[in-house]
């Protein structure tokens, strides 16, 4: 999937760009089938299932995207 084809839910210039210093991270985005994708720093919280990541985001980001998308 490229990344053209996602609908980008945060970081668009309100503040909330993330810490990544080019402001492309953290970020949720909503793919074209209806699911959410989430970009953020790699955890080592636990070891997901393989196949499965497990990214950490701040709290500011989650409710941005919420807010995004009107619920």
């Amino acid at each position: 999937m490229a990344r053209e084809g996602l609908i980008r839910l945060t970081g668009n210039g309100n503040g909330h760009g993330g810490p990544c210093g080019k402001n492309d991270c953290p970020n949720v985005y909503r793919t074209a089938a209806g699911t959410i994708l989430v970009q953020g720093d790699v955890s080592k919280a636990f070891r997901p299932p393989d196949g499965e990541g497990l990214v950490e985001i701040p709290e500011t980001v989650l409710r941005e995207a919420v807010s995004a998308l009107g619920w």
